[in-house]
């Protein structure tokens, strides 16, 4: 009773579907026009063809069986054979509609789905620190499938019982006109009560696609590596399992209040077109006695009103499914429509040659705000608020920015991160960047691959404004080594690989060496075939940074960004990457976040960052000699060391 008066409340206002989703929609099917067309033709001969048999049968009781009683059975012999052609053909145009509409729907699907994929990989940094992973999978497996399902629905039913109708009214019109234009009375009982029905529908829609794109995120969550252990390691399986199963519940919940107000509509319809046919039958009747139509006649329009109300009756349903349909479009358009910040200009050139030269000019950055970064729909409907202190307070130091503390919410747009920063990189310097937590060092590196874009002033490499070059051209150039490398769940070769696609097994080897990984993958079951697990869970820290070492160097580029790249490491170990680096990095521009002192000290230039800004710069002996911030960091650094 509960889920029937929430079907009947009138407080709800249903949303209904914009008529500017539905004329997108159409415009979006240009690529298939031709198949339409074809379609639409098909349906035209399948609607002929199948009114044969209704006209066929009254001339069977009008002129065949009254033939067939004076000896002469030929006519109805010809008329039998008629109806058994007219199936044939119908079986044949309906095998060949599905074919059609079915490549139609596939390539919608191939269609969305490519471009979502493409619009969303494009998207900055900002948008998937602020994006759920699950809401966007659910985007492009379900809101996709949906609206494959809103066009193929609207064709085949829509489209079909359009011109079924049509047809058949024309039909019944040189017949009998008056008993045609009867049988039409009732047709404001079928297209009244679909338009609320349809809206309401299209809320429940949804209600539900957004609770399945919220289980979806759980799941995403919880399931990988790091979610799995988490829950594990702090003993919550049974409040995630229910907090999981209250979303499962108001899921079921809704599919049952779907499926009983389908099923109501649906009954009420046909309850309406029995009616019309009963009506029709008994005023047909009386014109039937009164000789104003034959008996045959009236038989015909028997069978052709019911090719009258069933077309009715679908096509009020249809509204109904499309319009639930159409959320899915809606969605799929939400994604689409956001624009990306960080586009290549139209005149941008590939950078070539790169020497490796570094400027920043002026630059200041402040974070994008969510509502600029994301849709509220993504996040799943979080609070936004505005921080009291810079986000730098609220990162790791690695290339990544780590959405945590408790006054994080995505939103800086009144917190400047950098301020102003003046710097001149020669091309093969290794350049250590050092500071506080929080300083911005990070930022400051995420700055020259376009992960962001500065907010004022300029970066250039070898005197080109990035902003000026093809991003695909610019981070070719860079190579990254962040504090927690990435790694697909894939073989070992293949994480290699995806620095450069074309490396024969002799580059991974050499690779391998230079960043002292390949003994530990020599020792793997199946050596670069070994598959390394989600996020790379099957290496250990050091192992893994080796891995990515590795990988930059496959990428051989010209300015490479270390960001943490030996934390991992024990001493024996970093002591040989060290090595390793120091031959694999010479003639490349290096920034380095680091911690060790050893790879502070061998610095060509080291850049000191707090609250934004540089405010000192120098050798190690220079900056030692000056006795301010790099001074102190040094010495707890060497306490750290001396500790360990």
């Amino acid at each position: 009773m509960q889920i029937l008066h929430s079907m009947s409340s009138a407080g709800d206002t249903p949303k209904g579907i914009d008529r500017a989703t539905v004329k997108r929609v159409w415009e979006f099917s240009i690529p298939y026009r031709s198949r339409v067309v074809g379609f639409l033709l098909l349906s035209i001969i399948g609607t002929g063809v199948g009114i044969i048999p209704s006209l066929v049968f009254g001339d069977i009781i009008d002129t065949a069986i009254p033939q067939g009683q004076q000896g002469d059975s030929s006519r109805l012999t010809l008329l039998g054979l008629i109806v058994v052609a007219a199936a044939l053909v119908a079986a044949v145009v309906s095998l060949v509609e599905r074919w059609i509409s079915s490549r139609i729907g596939e390539g919608i699907i191939y269609d969305l789905r490519d471009k979502l994929f493409r619009h969303v990989q494009a998207m900055p940094l900002g948008f998937f620190t602020q994006t759920q992973t699950g809401s966007l999978i659910s985007r492009l497996n379900n809101d996709v499938i949906g609206a494959q399902r809103a066009f193929t629905t609207f064709l085949s039913t829509v489209f079909g019982n359009v011109i079924n109708l049509a047809i058949t009214l024309v039909v019944m019109l040189t017949i009998e006109w008056r008993l045609t234009l009867a049988s039409l009375v009732i047709l404001p009982f079928f297209l009244i009560p679909s338009r609320r029905v349809g809206a309401r529908m299209a809320d429940i829609t949804r209600e539900s696609m957004s609770l399945n794109a919220s289980m979806n995120t759980t799941m995403t969550e919880r399931f990988n590596v790091s979610g799995a252990m988490l829950v594990k390691l702090f003993g919550r399986p049974n409040v995630e399992a229910d907090d999981f199963s209250e979303r499962a519940a108001r899921v079921r919940d809704i599919g049952i209040r779907s499926a009983l107000l389908a099923r109501v509509f649906m009954t009420a319809m046909t309850l309406v077109g029995a009616l019309g046919t009963a009506a029709i039958y008994w005023i047909g009747g009386q014109m039937a006695i009164n000789g104003t139509i034959t008996t045959g006649d009236l038989a015909a329009l028997s069978l052709l009103v019911v090719r009258v109300y069933l077309p009715l009756t679908a096509l009020s349903n249809a509204r109904v499914d499309v319009t639930s349909a159409l959320v899915s479009f809606e969605r799929v358009f939400e994604i689409l429509d956001m624009t990306n910040p960080i586009t290549d200009s139209p005149n941008a050139t590939a950078l070539s040659n790169v020497s490796g030269r570094i400027s920043f000019d002026g630059v200041r950055f402040t974070y994008p705000s969510a509502d600029d970064s994301t849709i509220a729909s993504l996040e799943d409907g979080a609070a936004r608020k505005t921080p009291t202190r810079g986000p730098g307070k609220h990162m790791s130091s690695g290339i990544t920015p780590v959405t945590t503390g408790p006054n994080y919410s995505g939103s800086f747009e009144e917190a400047e991160v950098l301020q102003g920063i003046d710097l001149d990189i020669e091309a093969g310097q290794l350049v250590a960047i050092v500071g506080p937590s929080g300083a911005g060092k990070s930022t400051l590196l995420n700055l020259v691959p376009r992960l962001y874009d500065v907010s004022a002033g300029a970066i250039s490499i070898d005197g080109h404004d990035i902003r000026e070059v093809t991003q695909e051209s610019l981070r070719n150039s860079i190579g990254v080594v962040n504090q927690d490398p990435h790694m697909f769940h894939d073989t070992v070769g293949a994480n290699l690989r995806y620095a450069n696609p074309d490396a024969t097994d002799e580059q991974l080897v050499a690779a391998s060496k230079a960043a002292r990984i390949f003994d530990v993958i020599d020792a793997l079951p199946e050596g670069f075939d070994t598959v390394v697990g989600e996020r790379g869970y099957r290496l250990s820290g050091g192992e893994k940074q080796r891995l990515a070492i590795a990988r930059m160097l496959l990428k051989d580029p010209a300015i490479v960004i270390l960001d943490e790249a030996t934390s991992h490491l024990d001493t024996e170990n970093e002591h040989l990457i060290q090595q390793a680096l120091e031959e694999a990095l010479a003639g490349r521009t290096s920034l380095v976040i680091a911690h060790r002192l050893s790879t502070i000290t061998s610095a060509d230039q080291i850049i000191v960052v707090d609250d934004g800004a540089v405010v000192e710069r120098g050798t190690h002996e220079e900056l030692r000699d000056l006795g301010g911030l790099y001074d102190s960091l040094y010495e707890n650094l060497l306490r750290v060391d001396v500790t360990a």
